[in-house]
């Protein structure tokens, strides 16, 4: 009998970078359904407001299968129980990610204990791709469209 798999990659996608895309896509592949959770996270200053993440990351996901995307302000782990879904996906690029996601696993399963965190290495091409690179870039006028989807540029514009 076959089982519906739901996961939840969730992020402030300011903006959403293909380091992103990558970890999407490979999820799209393992589960049936993958919610897109754009966080609102007043508290991190982002350079584009809540509503233009999300319309990025719906731009830049409507053509991958199973993918849904969504705004949240609340703790994530409050998130996935509301939805019924018990994985949530985190992207580690690099061991500096990984003291940080493990806490943060730990945490999550602290509050319900049937939340699992499956984590994801990008690419080795998408490694380096963070939105915090984006973000200094465009400060600086640099070439970034080799970071972001191609969707996201358009909406940018």
């Amino acid at each position: 009998m076959a089982s519906y798999k739901k996961a939840i990659y969730s992020g402030t996608f300011d903006p959403i970078t293909n380091g992103h895309m990558d970890i999407i896509t490979r999820a799209a592949k393992i589960f049936d359904e993958v919610i897109i959770a754009v966080a609102k996270s007043e508290r991190k200053s982002p350079m584009f407001s809540h509503k233009q993440r999300v319309e990025y990351a719906k731009a830049a996901t409507k053509h991958i299968k199973g993918v849904k995307v969504i705004g949240f302000d609340t703790l994530l782990v409050d998130l996935a129980t509301d939805l019924k879904v018990n994985t949530i996906i985190r992207g580690l690029r690099a061991v500096s990610d990984f003291e940080y996601e493990l806490q943060m696993g730990y945490a999550n399963s602290s509050i319900n204990d049937d939340i699992e965190t499956l984590y994801l290495m990008p690419t080795l091409e998408n490694a380096f791709v963070s939105s915090t690179i984006v973000r200094e870039i465009i400060r600086f006028d640099g070439k970034f469209c080799h970071l972001v989807p191609e969707e996201v540029l358009k909406c940018m514009q």
